[in-house]
């Protein structure tokens, strides 16, 4: 797999996180903080070897296609 940077959240304190990578395969690969609410968690159904990480609106702004 080969990954392309796409943005890093220029308010992320300590800076790192959350990031938004572009893969060739056509998907996405966002670096966030891994989501440990407890009632979160319930609301979901995440299979076996995956997870979910939260990120700011504010980054959307780098899953837009048409801007890349």
């Amino acid at each position: 797999m080969h990954l392309t940077f796409v943005g890093k959240d220029p308010d992320s304190n300590p800076g790192g996180s959350p990031t938004v990578y572009r893969t060739d395969r056509g998907s996405w690969i966002v670096q966030g903080w891994i989501v440990t609410d407890p009632e979160a968690l319930a609301l979901m159904d995440v299979p076996e070897g995956e997870t979910s990480v939260e990120i700011p609106d504010r980054m959307l702004q780098f899953l837009r296609l048409e801007a890349r």
